[in-house]
């Protein structure tokens, strides 16, 4: 987390944007915006997408060990990150070409961890678990998953994730929005 703060900072910098510039153009606010390029705060894929966007850099630009595969991922090239101070990890699995329309994630969530934001994006999203159960709430209405159980709904509808069991599960998340 502390290279991806860095990075934020000397981007932001090189732009000669203030904190409350990077304010408005993100909507994330001043004092999260310096909690998280001092390190002490922790930080979800959507707004660093947001950061992103407003720095206008991919948002692979915030990961040291990022090389272009074009069609191929290679299991050795499949990092493990994590973004938020949540036992949840993340591993992109997509290729990288030009003008790719979806991103696929394997995500690995702790015993009883829950994402903490609610997710809001363009597009469409697919989850399918691989091992344990998942619950995916679509706007306030909760839908249990169990292994080979997929669930695919619009992105535009406030969603998040959550383990509610004592042990780990696996699950691939495909998203219409690309992230990486």
């Amino acid at each position: 987390m502390i290279g991806i703060a860095e990075k934020i900072k000397k981007a932001r910098l090189m732009k000669g944007y203030t904190l409350k510039e990077m304010n408005q153009l993100t909507g994330l606010s001043v004092s999260f915006l310096s909690q998280v390029e001092n390190g002490s705060s922790s930080l979800a894929i959507t707004s660093l997408k947001k950061i992103a966007d407003a720095l206008e850099v991919s948002i692979k630009f915030f990961f040291d060990d990022y090389e272009e595969h074009s069609y191929v991922t290679k299991k050795e090239d499949q990092s493990p990150f994590k973004l938020e101070k949540a036992d949840i990890e993340y591993r992109r699995l997509s290729g990288d070409f030009p003008d790719r329309k979806i991103e696929t994630i394997l995500v690995n969530m702790g015993p009883n961890e829950a994402h903490r934001e609610v997710f809001v994006h363009p597009g469409e999203e697919l989850v399918y678990i691989l091992e344990g159960v998942l619950i995916v709430n679509l706007d306030g209405k909760e839908y249990l998953l169990k292994k080979g159980d997929t669930m695919h709904y619009p992105s535009t509808i406030p969603h998040f994730w959550t383990n509610p069991i004592d042990s780990e599960n696996r699950f691939l998340s495909t998203t219409t929005q690309v992230f990486f």
